[in-house]
């Protein structure tokens, strides 16, 4: 049994406070976008952050549809999916994919940075991305987050 008086408070679920930001994605690069993403999901930024705790704030991108790629990686990432069948791998490179669904590319490469266990789940959960600058949020008051 420990007598200091002296402990490192542990943040409970009960104690979070979370706040709402939102993130204008026009231009920036997906990488270091998704990056700083998960860091304010997951609570990082927070002085009691708590690795076991689910202590994040929420993030709203818009105008993820105007995110860029350093380099060629436009035309030469490529995203794999599969359909459970033989043979049933399907590619598909950035630039397809984000006519097709814009907000994917901001919210695959969060959910990459952030942790694949059921609290990682949870994190994902409140990131919202949508194509164009508008977002049905307002009622939060949500933060600008210069990125």
């Amino acid at each position: 049994m420990n007598t200091n008086s002296y402990s490192t408070p542990s943040t409970r679920v009960e104690d979070v406070e979370r706040e709402w930001y939102v993130v204008d994605a026009a231009g920036l690069v997906v990488g270091r976008l998704a990056s700083r993403i998960a860091a304010i999901l997951r609570g990082k930024h927070k002085p009691n952050f708590t690795p076991h705790v689910d202590g994040g704030d929420f993030v709203i991108v818009v105008n993820a549809e105007k995110v860029r790629f350093t380099g060629r990686k436009e035309m030469t990432k490529e995203y794999f999916r599969h359909s459970g069948y033989p043979g049933g791998v399907k590619t598909e490179i950035p630039a397809k994919v984000r006519t097709r669904k814009p907000g994917f590319i901001v919210e695959n490469a969060t959910k990459g940075m952030l942790p694949h266990t059921k609290i990682g789940r949870l994190m994902l959960k409140r990131l919202k991305v949508y194509a164009g600058p508008d977002h049905p949020h307002a009622a939060q008051s949500p933060k600008p987050l210069e990125i």
